[in-house]
């Protein structure tokens, strides 16, 4: 069975799904099986979206107008079609004309998922050689310190003293899980040892 899904990106009036309805029917999709979303790409929560995913059975075809209308990226779109791969449901874009019932859709298929595999991994190593150029100025990634100078000297000397944590926090005001994190980027480890902040 052909079922189809329309996306436009926003609730108002000027865009219609007219032109996407009227490609889904001619292609053999019945009116019955039509899915719609108004909403952004962008949207994780769209429920016409859920609502075709649900309804569609092993030997199904999902039929859409164009990829753009189905996945708001290209890794989005394949982890769609990869869920409907694991359903026994194939996929069918009319104006791109990939169809993964076929020898060459299916090809066309994985030479995508091999081109979004190859940008995370692009995109991880800008991030790594980022941070890594980033540390070799002197800069260390993250937030910054919410603790600093005089009151973490302060808080320093506090606990070694005795103080408790619960008492740090009540009488410098701040929060409990703000004084871990300081304490565990500066590498504090109790009185007996204590690194220097």
């Amino acid at each position: 069975m052909l079922v189809g899904y329309m996306r436009v990106s926003s609730e108002s009036d000027r865009q219609s799904t007219d032109l996407q309805r009227d490609a889904l029917l001619a292609a053999g999709v019945d009116a019955r099986h039509l899915f719609e979303d108004r909403a952004s790409g962008a949207k994780d929560d769209r429920t016409g979206l859920a609502k075709v995913l649900e309804f569609v059975h092993p030997g199904d075809v999902l039929v859409v107008w164009k990829l753009d209308r189905l996945g708001r990226s290209l890794s989005h779109l394949l982890e769609i079609v990869n869920t409907l791969k694991s359903k026994q449901v194939a996929f069918r874009s009319l104006t791109e004309g990939m169809d993964t019932t076929t020898a060459s859709g299916e090809l066309l298929f994985h030479v995508f998922g091999a081109l979004a595999q190859y940008e995370r991994a692009l995109i991880q190593e800008r991030v790594v050689a980022g941070l890594s150029a980033a540390r070799r100025r002197g800069r260390i990634g993250g937030r910054p310190q919410a603790i600093t100078g005089e009151k973490l000297d302060a808080i320093i000397a506090a606990l070694n003293g005795g103080m408790s944590k619960a008492a740090v926090c009540r009488n410098f005001g701040v929060k409990r899980t703000t004084l871990i994190e300081t304490l565990a980027r500066i590498g504090w480890t109790g009185s007996s040892g204590t690194s220097s902040p």
